[in-house]
């Protein structure tokens, strides 16, 4: 199995920026499929972002398209959240999740991932 940890939350204003980090041990992270999701208050966790084992063709929630982008390093076992022009609905715990399946395209199910992070809160004032 993998261990991931996330860091890099905090608050900030809105239009400003975050970058969030996974860092994972274990099993050969290059193995797993990465994804972010998070969950506000009263809401269940939604998918972010994902991306492939190779770190190609990552895919985005619409509401963070354009504003956010995930990328992976297999070398460093780290997939990173750098989050951009962020607004106040953007204000989540944000998770880091590992999908052990051989599909090779990234899921947008929260089910398929068999791994997740504690989590780390990002707050958007206006």
């Amino acid at each position: 199995q993998v261990q991931l940890v996330e860091s890099g939350g905090g608050l900030v204003q809105a239009g400003g920026f975050l970058r969030l980090s996974c860092a994972a041990s274990g099993r050969t992270f290059s193995r797993y499929k990465m994804g972010w999701f998070r969950q506000a208050p009263g809401k269940e966790r939604e998918f972010v972002a994902g991306i492939r084992r190779s770190g190609g063709d990552p895919d985005y929630a619409d509401s963070v398209k354009g504003r956010f982008t995930i990328s992976r390093d297999n070398a460093k076992n780290t997939v990173t959240l750098q989050m951009n022009s962020l607004k106040p609905e953007d204000t989540a715990v944000y998770y880091c999740a590992a999908d052990d399946s051989s599909i090779v395209v990234v899921t947008t199910n929260r089910n398929d991932y068999d791994y997740w992070g504690q989590g780390t809160q990002v707050t958007v004032s206006s």
